[in-house]
């Protein structure tokens, strides 16, 4: 009797478990697998995978060309998160201190980009800092430039996109962050003398520290390996590690060394959210 009782147990679990588990498995699990055995072996002469064990596609991470291209992209996504989190913060603090009414409708204003196809976004910028964009047009009949900027297909058009692109991922672990804050602590703070610099310094921004490593963190991860703003806004010129990853499937077709570029940037990620799991704890 509790044999069968045991068994209905877990054919329970099961079936609640199952379509989960099975999404795990065929769209993480699988797919993992294939790329760890795809990086022990070779490109073809035509492309596709030669099934002879090497070690030639981690030596090549060593290159000089892939490490510019693996330290340019932690530079421009380090560079979008640390204005992601200066503006974020701010807002998110200024959105905690609104009545509850204008709160949600705060809120639904940040979120609301993100309603709005991430392609169509992004062309929009195009049209804003093109050579007879609106921006450029607009200074030329303030007649504050004589001929158009070039604003596009830079590294700072870059950091403008991924910061725009990503900032409600940033404003909202703050906000919840400083919502769940005791007020009577800055007013605590505040009784004893401190002023309000040194009050955030010491109570508001440590307590909130959670929140800004899961905003960072949330900012950093996708932009590290965003392709397609580098690609629009940059022009091309500047190469992040998603565009090389992507140009290794699609273009040279060397699907054993665009495997391992792909498990080197999962252990980036994994080292990271190894960081933020302690600092969390820590903090």
């Amino acid at each position: 009797m509790r044999s069968r009782a045991r068994r209905s147990r877990a054919l329970g679990r099961l079936v609640f478990l199952g379509p989960g588990l099975t999404y795990l498995i065929v769209l993480m699990l699988i797919p993992l697998v294939l790329l760890i055995g795809f990086t022990l072996f070779r490109r073809g002469r035509f492309g596709g995978v030669v099934y002879e064990v090497t070690g030639e596609n981690f030596t090549r991470l060593l290159d000089p060309l892939y490490l510019e291209v693996l330290v340019g992209s932690v530079k421009l996504a380090g560079l979008a998160t640390l204005i992601t989190l200066l503006i974020g913060y701010p807002t998110a603090y200024l959105i905690a201190r609104l009545p509850g009414k204008w709160k949600t409708i705060a809120l639904v204003a940040i979120v609301l980009p993100f309603w709005t196809n991430f392609l169509i976004r992004i062309y929009a910028w195009i049209v804003l800092l093109s050579g007879p964009g609106l921006v450029n047009s607009a200074l030329l009949d303030m007649g504050l430039i004589d001929k158009p900027l070039e604003l596009l297909y830079n590294q700072g058009t870059i950091v403008v996109g991924l910061v725009y692109s990503y900032l409600p991922l940033m404003v909202l672990p703050l906000y919840a962050a400083i919502e769940r804050l005791d007020p009577q602590l800055r007013e605590a703070s505040a009784n004893l003398g401190a002023s309000p610099a040194r009050t955030f310094a010491s109570v508001t921004l440590p307590l909130t520290l959670p929140g800004v490593l899961t905003g960072c963190l949330f900012v950093f991860v996708p932009s590290f390996g965003n392709f397609i703003i580098p690609e629009l806004l940059g022009g091309g010129r500047s190469i992040m590690v998603g565009n090389l990853i992507r140009d290794q499937f699609l273009k040279a077709r060397d699907w054993p060394f665009g495997s391992t570029l792909v498990l080197a940037l999962l252990a980036v990620l994994v080292v990271l959210l190894l960081l933020q799991a302690w600092s969390a704890r820590r903090a």
